[in-house]
């Protein structure tokens, strides 16, 4: 959203820039309109623009306006004597779904449905319900999930369902529908808890997280690494550091744990000791100014990018710290710090240099040296001493002296 505003307001003052005559309101309404006009049938001409060698996809994505029909670009293609395969149709989908064109992906799921030769997965009705969501609301949304057979009523469905209630932060409604999940008694995966999980994150209630993580212990359910960064998470934002430590420990045993999970420690540990987080009796953090996002938030957002630092997930990093930097939010030295140490864990020197460029000129954060010796010294605790050999040449690049 952030992204989105900052482009708009970049596209208005550049049309502001173009004009530089007055005109009278009538001249600048007919001049809007014809403006209008022509962009209207410049995007019409690319929609159905086509190459000798185009292909479906590139047909589909050239649908500029939601209100273009996909239902008539995928028909005119069969009608040119091509097939279209089931994993063509979830392909497509799932790339207008990252491009945030749902009314469009919408269409495509309709097709699946509508034509009997395709035969559709629990996954496919699950995508159904959240594009619903996403596009006509969440009411549409629970009448599809409550018209499905009960055969269709999957743990992938009950979860897309409780995806959506989360999101919306509608706890009521999620807790209801979790019960039912387990009335009817499905085999449920690490990813129907963890929905669960960032809706108590989200709304507050850290207290709840850990009946969640017994009831998967009950169950036998695999944890992930998601299941264990909500858990972290939820115990370092409430400053109950001495159970975040002991959750760290209880996943270097678990039978999962792979490098990812290794390396996700290692930050955990290093973003505990670098801001000397301690324990505190009552749980209570203070908190940001009305409206504003408050401490509890920040150290859970912190232990987003920790959790994509240690899958090595470099674009999901830098989605993240650009979508930190666009907010309104004051930075501090220890958002910096986290996704300092998530770069340099993974090898990227180039961008720990350009972050402490951009902390150093930072008007709402002081650059801390003292902090960055911290961190030198966490890496040293954790056993990385190439990672915090290379951090202090960047700084030492960087024109930073590090304090003793």
């Amino acid at each position: 959203m952030a992204a989105r505003s900052f482009f708009l307001t970049l596209t208005r003052n550049a049309r502001k820039g173009n004009k530089i005559q007055f005109r009278s309101i009538s001249s600048s309404n007919e001049a809007v309109r014809q403006d209008q006009i022509a962009i209207t049938h410049e995007v019409i001409a690319d929609d159905f623009a086509e190459d000798e060698n185009d292909d479906l996809k590139s047909r589909i994505f050239r649908l500029r306006l939601p209100k273009r029909s996909v239902s008539n670009v995928l028909q005119k293609w069969v009608n040119e004597g091509h097939q279209i395969t089931v994993s063509d149709l979830r392909t497509i989908s799932k790339d207008l779904r990252r491009s945030h064109r749902y009314k469009h992906a919408l269409e495509i799921s309709e097709w699946m449905i509508s034509h009997e030769e395709y035969k559709l997965s629990d996954s496919d009705y699950a995508v159904r319900i959240n594009l619903m969501t996403q596009v006509f609301g969440i009411d549409a949304a629970e009448r599809y999930f409550e018209s499905l057979p009960s055969s269709e009523k999957t743990s992938e469905t009950y979860t897309a369902l409780l995806h959506s209630y989360a999101a919306l932060k509608h706890i009521d409604k999620a807790e209801e529908l979790y019960e039912r999940i387990q009335k009817a008694n499905l085999s449920l995966t690490a990813i129907t808890y963890n929905e669960l999980m960032t809706l108590y994150i989200s709304v507050g209630q850290l207290e709840k997280v850990p009946s969640v993580i017994e009831e998967m212990k009950r169950q036998n359910v695999k944890r992930d690494l998601f299941t264990y960064n909500l858990w972290v998470s939820s115990c370092a934002a409430s400053l109950n550091i001495d159970e975040a430590m002991r959750v760290l420990d209880e996943m270097s045993l678990d039978l999962g744990c792979d490098e990812s999970w290794n390396r996700y420690s290692k930050l955990a540990k290093i973003y505990i000791s670098c801001n000397q987080m301690v324990n505190s009796d009552n749980g209570c953090l203070v908190e940001s100014e009305k409206g504003a996002v408050t401490q509890r938030e920040l150290i859970s957002y912190d232990f987003l990018v920790v959790l994509y630092g240690g899958l090595g997930d470099k674009e999901k990093l830098d989605q993240i710290w650009k979508s930190l930097r666009m907010t309104r939010q004051k930075m501090i030295g220890r958002n910096y710090v986290c996704v300092i140490s998530s770069y340099l864990i993974n090898g990227y020197l180039k961008e720990v240099g350009e972050i402490i460029e951009q902390w150093k000129q930072s008007a709402t954060s002081e650059f801390d040296e003292s902090l960055c010796k911290k961190l030198v010294d966490a890496f040293e605790e954790v056993g990385m001493k190439d990672e915090a050999v290379s951090f202090g040449t960047v700084l030492s690049e960087k024109g930073c002296d590090l304090v003793g």
